[in-house]
C-alpha cells in the first residue's frame, strides 16, 4: 500500500485529465484503473499516457524501469463498476455537467467500498451540490488537479458542506505523495484558481477582441512581465474554449458579476469549431503539434 491508506486509484473519463490522473498515480506507485464508456478514447488514453513516459524516458526525465513499473501498474476498463471495486480513491474527471457527474458519483457509490473517498476533477461546480445524493456525502471532495497533470504541480483540494475532515487529510497525503502541491479551499464557484484563471483570460479575450494586441503579444506580456509560466491565451487553447465558456457563463451566473460575461469572440470561436488545441485551431495554429 503507497502509504495514506490508499492503493488503488479508479479514475473515471478517460479524456486530456483523466488520463493525465491516471498516469501520475501509477507513477506514484498505486494500481491505477482508467475507465471509460468509449472504447476507442481509452484506449488513445493509455496510448498516449505510453507516449508520454516514452518521451520522459528519451528526455531523461523517466528511468527506463519506472516507465515500465508505472506501466504495468495501470490498466483500464469500459465497466464503471469493475474499475471502483476494491478502489480506495474514485476520481471522476467526465465533462463538466452536474447530472452527468451526479449519475457517475451515484453508480460509483454503489460499487465502491465503504472506506473509499470519493472525488471530482471539476474546476468550478458545487462539490456540495454533486454529493446532495449520495448516502455518504462526507467521503466526497474536490481533487482539482491542472493540464498538464504530469507537469503541473498544483492540485485544489475542495472541501464540500459535508466533507469528512478525515477524507481532507487523506487526500492531501495523496496529493503531496504524487509529488504535487495541494492548497484546501472550501466550495465556492470558482474556487480559487478557476476564478482568478477565468477572469485573466476572458480579460485577455477582449484585449483581442478591441485590437489591443496580438495573441501572441498579449501572452509574451504576462510571461515576460508577470513570470506566469503561460499566457492566458495559449492556456485557453489547452484547456479548450468550449470548456472555458462553460466554466465562465457558469460562473457568470453563479456569482452574477459582469467579470465573467463570456466575450462574444470566445462564444463565436466556440461556434465555429476552433476549440484551440483539441480542433487545431484556437488563439493559436496548432495542427503540426496535435
Amino acid at each position: 500500500m503507497a502509504g495514506h491508506g490508499i492503493s488503488r486509484v479508479a479514475v473515471i473519463g478517460a479524456g486530456t485529465m483523466g488520463r493525465g490522473i491516471a498516469q501520475v498515480s501509477a507513477m506514484a506507485g498505486h494500481e491505477a484503473v482508467l475507465c471509460d464508456v468509449d472504447a476507442g478514447q481509452l484506449e488513445r488514453a493509455l496510448a498516449g499516457a505510453e507516449a508520454t513516459l516514452d518521451k520522459g524516458v528519451r528526455l531523461g526525465k523517466v528511468a527506463e524501469a519506472a516507465r515500465d513499473e508505472a506501466l504495468a501498474r495501470l490498466a483500464g476498463t469500459g465497466r464503471l463498476r469493475e474499475a471502483v471495486e476494491g478502489a480506495d480513491l474514485v476520481i471522476e474527471a467526465v465533462p463538466e455537467a452536474m447530472a452527468l457527474k451526479k449519475r457517475v458519483f451515484a453508480e460509483a457509490e454503489a460499487a465502491a467500498g465503504a472506506g473509499t473517498i470519493l472525488a471530482t476533477n471539476t474546476s468550478s461546480l458545487s462539490v456540495t451540490e454533486m454529493g446532495a445524493g449520495l448516502r455518504s456525502p462526507e467521503r466526497l471532495l474536490g481533487l482539482h488537479f491542472f493540464n498538464p497533470v504530469h507537469i503541473m504541480a498544483l492540485v485544489e483540494i475542495v472541501k464540500g458542506e459535508r466533507t469528512a475532515p478525515a477524507a481532507v487529510e487523506r487526500s492531501l497525503s495523496f496529493v503531496r505523495g504524487l509529488g504535487k502541491e495541494p492548497i484546501v479551499v472550501t466550495d465556492s464557484p470558482g474556487f480559487a484558481s478557476s476564478r482568478l484563471g477565468i477572469v485573466l483570460g476572458l480579460e485577455a479575450i477582449r484585449m483581442v477582441e478591441a485590437g489591443v494586441a496580438s495573441p501572441e503579444d498579449i501572452d509574451k506580456a504576462m510571461v515576460l512581465g508577470y513570470r506566469h509560466p503561460m499566457g492566458p491565451l495559449r492556456l485557453t487553447d489547452l484547456v479548450g474554449l468550449d470548456v472555458r465558456l462553460g466554466i465562465a457563463r457558469y460562473l457568470h451566473d453563479a456569482l452574477d458579476s459582469e467579470a465573467f460575461r463570456p466575450p462574444a469572440l470566445l462564444e463565436r470561436m466556440v461556434a465555429e469549431g476552433r476549440l484551440g488545441k483539441k480542433s487545431g485551431r484556437g488563439f493559436y495554429d496548432w495542427d503540426g503539434e496535435r
